[in-house]
Formats: structure tokens, sequence, C-alpha cells
């Protein structure tokens, strides 16, 4: 049974590319930080695409709604479209031993990441905020190599450490260098969410990317539907074309459908290889902000892109 198929009763599905040797997946293998085929860096690409709309999604939101009642409405929505696919293909329940991992998830991309970001982006620019996202990969490698053994190369780390420095200081000057009260949330934001991609992308091994995100929104409905019900009364919306799309987009394209196409990139390639190719993602969320928001570049950031492309292609390439 392929590990797309969730029309089955089992407990236990198989990943498309079993282990090298055996390897039980519950046992992390080599196999996991392999360089996989085509389809898994195209999916974590995808992934990066939808996830750098986030920010410029969130502004958009915040036109019409309160930081709460954007937050908890955008994972309730996105859980019905998880749940409605759960339950039309009767996909059973996760085995015991994958909920405590769906809970980090639940925690660190449901809601602690969309919740501190968004009170950030409040005060913040999405230039600023994109810091976060800058870090993030480094992070995510960092954890992962403690949470499933990683063990990537030194020019893997070299290049890693290239990419997220070159990222932080182009978008620390973009935002003229100055930290604000929002920073607080936005590193809170950057150790949670790199927990939940971490924990999200060893689930992915065993279950189906889309189940992975699916389960974790379905989780936090007892949290999020009263917390959704009480923010959108005590914080009324103003519903415009901006305030709708925004939370139509980090409800269906980055909370559930990026998260999708990201869990499976992860789970072809690796969790450090995947997670360098978000490098990317500030530059590509700068370019949104103008297009979108009317915020200002500096000429570096051509400069700055092209250093991340260098470095993205020497951690593709380096050996896990």
């Amino acid at each position: 049974m392929r590990a797309q198929s969730s029309a089955t009763a089992s407990t236990r599905i198989a990943v498309d590319t079993p282990a090298p040797g055996g390897t039980s997946a519950d046992t992390p293998s080599p196999g996991l930080f392999s360089r996989g085929s085509a389809a898994g860096p195209a999916q974590a690409a995808l992934g990066v695409v939808a996830f750098s709309l986030t920010f410029p999604a969130t502004v958009w939101g915040l036109e019409g709604f309160g930081p709460w009642a954007l937050v908890s409405a955008r994972s309730v929505l996105a859980a019905l479209i998880a749940g409605g696919a759960l339950l039309a293909l009767r996909v059973p329940l996760p085995a015991r031993r994958h909920w405590p991992g769906l809970m980090v998830v639940a925690a660190g991309v449901v809601l602690g990441f969309p919740l501190l970001t968004t009170l950030a982006l409040r005060t913040s620019t999405t230039a600023h905020a994109a810091v976060v996202v800058g870090l993030l990969p480094l992070t995510t490698a960092l954890l992962s190599a403690l949470r499933v053994g990683a063990r990537p190369s030194r020019t893997f780390w070299a290049a890693a450490l290239a990419g997220a420095a070159a990222v932080a200081v182009f978008t620390v000057q973009q935002s003229g260098g100055a930290l604000t009260v929002a920073d607080l949330y936005l590193f809170g934001a950057l150790l949670v969410c790199a927990a939940g991609y971490t924990e999200g992308g060893r689930l992915a091994r065993e279950l189906p990317g889309w189940q992975v995100i699916g389960w974790a929104l379905v989780l936090c409905l007892p949290l999020t539907v009263p917390v959704a019900a009480v923010a959108l009364v005590h914080q009324p919306p103003h519903l415009g074309v901006h305030s709708v799309a925004g939370l139509l987009w980090v409800a269906a394209g980055s909370q559930f459908l990026g998260l999708v196409v990201w869990y499976r990139g992860m789970a072809a390639i690796g969790i450090p290889k995947a997670s360098q190719l978000q490098l990317a993602q500030p530059l590509l969320t700068l370019v949104w902000s103008v297009l979108l928001l009317g915020e200002h570049l500096t000429p570096a950031a051509p400069l700055t892109a092209a250093a991340v492309l260098v470095c993205i292609a020497v951690t593709q390439r380096a050996r896990g």
C-alpha cells in the first residue's frame, strides 16, 4: 500500500520509498536524508511559495479582523477543509504513537506560529517579520539533528549558516535595524514553528503529509472553535476584499495546502535539505510585500537573492 492511499484500516502506512535494509518506519533511517526524486524538492518549493504569501495575507486579514479572531478563524476554516477530506476518504484515526507528534505539530504550526506572527505584524512590517523566516531553516535543521539524528555534512552546515546570515542581515537592514517588542513574538514563533516542522516531517514518513496537518488541525478544534466564537463577538470583523482574501489564503493556502506539499517534500528529501529551501521565503515575501502592500526594497535585494540561491544549491548538493 502506498503512502498516499488513505482508504485502509491499517494503523501502519508504508512510505513511498522503503528505508534501506528494511528499517522500520518508526526508526529514522539514512533514507530520510537522501536526495530523493525530483518531486520532493518541487513539493517543498511549492510549500515555500505558499508560505511566502502568509505575512502579506495576514496584513490584509488584519484590515478587517482582530488578531485573535483572524488566527482562530483561519484554523477553524482550515480544519473544516481537512476534516471534510478525512471524512470523505474515511481515513482511520492515527495510531496512538502518532498523537504526541501531532500535538507538537498542532502547537507549533497550527496555533503557535500563526498567533505569534499575527501579534507581531500588528506593529511590525513584513520585512522585519521576515527575520523569523530567515532564521527558521537553520533552526529546523538544528532541531532535526537533535530529534531524528540527522547528520548533514560540514559543507551543508557552512552553506546553511551563510544563507541564514545573508537573509538575516538583509531583512534587518530592510527594517531599519530597529528591535521592537514584536521581536519577542517573532523569536517565539521561530522556535515553535521549527519544532512543528521537525515533528511533522518525521510523521510524514509514516502518514501522508495531508493527514499529518489534517489531524493536527482537527485536534485543535475544541480550542479554536470557542476562541473564534468569543473573538468574533468581541472583535467584530469589518469585511472587505482584502480582509476576506487574506483570511481565505492563510486558511486554505498557508495553513493546509502549503503544509501538505511541505511535509511531503520533507519526507522525500529529508528535513535539513527541505528546510534550506525556505531560505528563499523571506525574499519572496519581500517581493509580495512590494506588489501587494506597496512596501519598498533597497538595491541589495537582487544581490542577497543571488547569494541565497547559491547557498540553497550547495545545501541541496551536499551529502546528508
